[in-house]
């Protein structure tokens, strides 16, 4: 069978292909065996290199940095999709005094490196001193309830992270709503308006609802970015799951070395187990959401035989 991208290969295209698919399967098992090797020569998996994790300091520290990461992820989970949703809307608005900004906020915000904009933020000086003052009011004004939120949430390093990562997947997730909104068919805004609605009503109830269910897959797959933007935090020694782990691979040794490899094999499944409750999360969502039907509060956009077009009714 062959169509006009793809011919189906005859005998000899199907023996040379399996032959490359083996030679291939063996290079990268041989290379395999070859790194498993190496690291067992240097004692990368001897029991001396897991005691450390057998330790309630060890565990804890983990467990820190572990909740540290979805600290930051949640807070840059929330402002990226407010700050999107603010920019979407003022990219399809009418008006060019809001449309050029928000259009250059944009552009700029994902052309600048994250890790960049991380760096630069954190050695800012009204960041420090905002975080500071913030701080000092919570502790006086609201007592035991703000101290909690001073010790837990008044850090520099992290909303230095937190504020690079909003920007950042803000300006993506405003693209993946422009485009969202760009994809809803044009009579849905004509119906609205022959019913009388405003731009503003027409953008909040009828456009921006029916583009978030149609990029919801993109928009969980921005939210899985940002849950790995988080470990960009070391670099400023924010002490979420990377920095924890590269501490106790660090001051951690042992006769055989420093668990590097251990730690790596630690810390990689937790966060692949945290992108995967996301991913198992958006998939179920989106299961939902194709059996949802959006309806225009208690307005139907499509008006009924008996109902006049405005330009009918008297004054």
């Amino acid at each position: 069978m062959s169509s006009v991208l793809f011919d189906t290969p005859g005998p000899r295209a199907r023996r040379r292909n399996l032959l490359l698919g083996v030679v291939a399967t063996a290079g990268v098992g041989a290379l395999t065996a070859y790194v498993i090797v190496r690291l067992v020569d240097a004692g990368q998996f001897t029991a001396e290199m897991w005691e450390a994790f057998a330790y309630d300091g060890v565990q804890r520290r983990i467990f820190i940095g572990a909740v540290d990461t979805v600290k930051a992820f949640a807070l840059g989970v929330f402002f990226s999709l407010l700050l999107g949703l603010l920019l979407a809307t003022g990219r399809l608005s009418d008006h060019r005094v809001v449309r050029w900004p928000a259009t250059a906020l944009v552009e700029f915000f994902r052309a600048m490196p994250l890790l960049i904009m991380i760096f630069a933020l954190y050695n800012t000086g009204w960041l420090r001193s905002c975080v500071a003052t913030v701080a000092r009011f919570l502790r006086t004004e609201l007592g035991g309830a703000g101290t909690w939120l001073a010790d837990n949430f008044a850090s520099p390093t992290l909303w230095a992270l937190v504020i690079g990562i909003a920007l950042y997947n803000g300006s993506v997730q405003a693209e993946i709503l422009r485009a969202g909104a760009g994809a809803v068919p044009r009579g849905q805004r004509e119906a609205a308006y022959a019913l009388g609605m405003r731009k503003t009503q027409v953008t909040v109830e009828v456009v921006l609802p029916q583009a978030v269910r149609a990029m919801l897959p993109s928009i969980v797959s921005q939210i899985v970015v940002t849950l790995k933007d988080t470990s960009l935090g070391f670099v400023i020694a924010y002490e979420e799951l990377l920095y924890a782990g590269k501490l106790l691979a660090q001051n951690t040794a042992t006769p055989s070395g420093y668990p590097y490899i251990p730690v790596l094999l630690v810390v990689g499944p937790m966060y692949i187990g945290m992108c995967l409750t996301l991913s198992t999360f958006a998939r179920r969502l989106a299961r939902r959401g194709r059996q949802w039907r959006p309806v225009l509060r208690s307005r139907s956009l499509t008006p009924t035989l008996t109902e006049k077009p405005r330009s009918q009714i008297a004054p």
